[in-house]
């Protein structure tokens, strides 16, 4: 009988080491969403999103209309009231700007910056790229409002560690953006309130390193950079970017 109770005390202490484990480890966290930027889609999420996939995680890829910074909120806290529990909300570009407003939903546990702006209160991107002017000069202004890149020039300054064939097909598949959206005022940023990550790409054209580098030590951010990379590091660097985000899905 003594036997028996030795070897129940014996299970319980190991039951209750093993709860105490389990509770230490980080919670992964299984929804991603990601939100691409201005002049392109969501589907050059296309090899993160595949990598991720492989790994366990829910994806989720928001195909904001980039008509204006307040629908492009909407789209994205559309996507996010669909996920079945918690959610890392990654955003490339103007994309970052998105989910600093729109990382304020509950739902929403941490964010990640992939060569995106992350303004602060008061802030918007178009200001801050005057602040760190960036090396691109194929910004093209419509006469209807709406903002696109020269497509003679946007392998060169978008995406110019991407294959040609790629960055070509990019070009011509580039969706305009409002200029308004630039100039959308932020309140609130969720970086303030919410762990976050951000990559930074060494060579970027459209947004100066040192803007990206800026907003990170800002945001007290995990950061890691990517020397050498475009603006596209999210086409270019799928398995270094999908590191980042499952580091922060493990929380």
């Amino acid at each position: 009988m003594k036997h028996w109770k030795h070897i129940i005390q014996v299970l319980l202490i190991l039951a209750s080491l093993y709860i105490s484990v389990a509770n230490a480890q980080p919670a992964k966290i299984n929804n991603i969403v990601l939100v691409h930027g201005a002049f392109a889609d969501g589907s050059g999420w296309r090899a993160v999103f595949d990598t991720l996939v492989k790994n366990g995680y829910h994806v989720s890829v928001v195909q904001q209309p980039l008509t204006s910074f307040e629908s492009d909120v909407t789209a994205v806290n559309n996507i996010i009231n669909q996920q079945d529990g918690p959610c890392i909300l990654v955003g490339h570009s103007y994309g970052g700007a998105v989910i600093t407003v729109a990382g304020n939903n509950p739902k929403v546990a941490g964010l990640v910056y992939i060569a995106a702006h992350a303004p602060d209160n008061g802030e918007n991107e178009a200001d801050n790229g005057k602040k760190y002017p960036p090396a691109y000069k194929s910004l093209q202004k419509a006469a209807n409002g709406f903002d696109y890149i020269n497509p003679e020039k946007f392998a060169a300054d978008f995406a110019a560690d991407v294959a040609p064939g790629q960055a070509q097909f990019m070009a011509h598949a580039q969706m305009p953006v409002a200029d308004s959206a630039f100039h959308a005022v932020i309140n609130n940023p969720a970086w303030r309130v919410k762990p976050s990550w951000y990559m930074v790409a060494g060579d970027d054209r459209i947004i100066n390193p040192d803007l990206e580098r800026m907003y990170a030590n800002r945001a007290n951010s995990h950061m890691v950079e990517v020397p050498g990379a475009s603006h596209a590091v999210y086409v270019s660097h799928p398995s270094a970017v999908a590191g980042l985000i499952m580091q922060a899905a493990s929380l």
